[in-house]
């Protein structure tokens, strides 16, 4: 084989390949085989993490600029009335857009196979891979048709070496609406939520993207619908929801489900309490699993030791306290992004809490093209 770089000794030419802009690695994967294999090699994203080079960004799934909020067709149907004024009246186009938040970065990805060019409503967003677990995709799992408003079994999968878009074998069993979602190791988990005649389910689903394949998993011991599903401590949480006569009136427990026993266990702790909704609820990346969510206009924090309760960290700024979305990024920071109103323009937070010193926020530049709802998010390293 050549030189990587023509002239320049090869552990320069690696030095420079390395620093490569994550948006940039399709670009530079076409540029020759050689640099295919070199991007596409386990040593060369150990060398971008051990290097300081890999960082977090977030998968957002966010209304694009030229769609008007609240115009997408008929009205959601009254059972799910708090998740649309939730979003401030869905629109009808959204695309996956990253973010940076420590540099402020924001790029959007390729649009989605299909005639809409658009994510579904209400989907769902999973990263999987890296470390070990193959390439890094994003997995957009179900939601609603942009146009009919009809539930879908749709699984779009990203890539981000080749920078493209395919799609993924569909979500078998009823199409469901308003489940939970989280990648744990490679695999992406699916539980609960509702049935097309608004049954909420106890049943779940992984899907691992490398197979391109489903697996039927051990159902829950609830039914739980409008969950919000976790990776905590290796384990896929499915915390709240609600039964079918319930509607709406959220419960506090949690059942977590352990890969590597092919079962399910309830989390004894109080994780929630009754009637909270867990839409805002996330985990901190890694073991130590402290959760975060909003209430009552502050972010609250909760620590993963037995009986350990959730804890003030700051009050949200008022412009995002509105349909908010809350992730967790390493490095002790928290991101929130919502509006000061329904339909209003999202405003971006990165909250770091230091020891000593308390917690502080400061507001990340959105560009007006990036300024649409958020619906869906995930934290990915890239």
């Amino acid at each position: 084989m050549g030189e990587l770089i023509p002239g320049l000794p090869e552990e320069v030419a690696r030095e420079c390949l390395v620093r490569v802009g994550f948006d940039q690695l399709p670009v530079v994967r076409r540029i020759s085989r050689q640099w295919k294999s070199e991007v596409e090699s386990p040593e060369y994203h150990r060398l971008r993490r051990a290097e300081g080079l890999a960082r977090p960004v977030l998968a957002l799934v966010q209304a694009r600029p030229a769609a008007a909020a609240g115009d997408a067709g008929p009205a959601a149907d009254k059972q799910h009335s708090s998740a649309a004024a939730a979003s401030g009246g869905p629109a009808n186009s959204y695309r996956m857009v990253l973010l940076d938040p420590a540099e402020g970065r924001w790029a959007p990805l390729p649009a989605p196979p299909g005639p809409a060019g658009s994510l579904p409503l209400f989907c769902q967003v999973a990263a999987v891979g890296g470390a070990g677990q193959g390439r890094k995709r994003l997995v957009v799992v179900g939601g609603w048709d942009p146009e009919t408003w009809a539930p879908v079994d749709a699984v779009l999968v990203y890539d981000f070496l080749t920078g493209a878009w395919r799609r993924g074998a569909p979500m078998p069993g009823p199409r469901r609406s308003f489940f939970a979602c989280a990648a744990v190791g490679g695999a992406v988990y699916v539980a609960g939520g509702h049935d097309e005649e608004k049954n909420a389910l106890r049943s779940a689903l992984a899907y691992d993207p490398e197979r391109d394949a489903w697996a039927a998993l051990p159902d829950m011991a609830e039914e739980r619908d409008e969950p919000r599903g976790l990776c905590a401590g290796g384990r896929f949480v499915v915390a709240g929801g609600y039964p079918t006569q319930a509607q709406g009136r959220f419960v506090g427990s949690a059942e977590a489900f352990d890969p590597a026993a092919s079962a399910w266990a309830p989390v004894r702790d109080g994780l929630l309490e009754d009637g909270a909704c867990p839409r805002t609820c996330c985990a901190a990346p890694g073991a130590a699993g402290r959760l975060y969510m909003l209430r009552d206009g502050h972010l609250v924090a909760r620590d993963p030791a037995p009986g350990a309760a959730w804890r003030p960290v700051a009050p949200v700024p008022e412009d995002a306290r509105t349909a908010a979305t809350v992730s967790a990024i390493p490095g002790g920071r928290v991101v929130v992004i919502g509006s000061g109103c329904h339909g209003g323009d999202q405003a971006v937070y990165v909250l770091r809490e230091e020891a000593g010193k308390g917690a502080s926020w400061e507001r990340a530049a959105a560009p007006p093209e990036f300024a649409g709802h958020v619906q869906a998010s995930c934290c990915l390293e890239i």
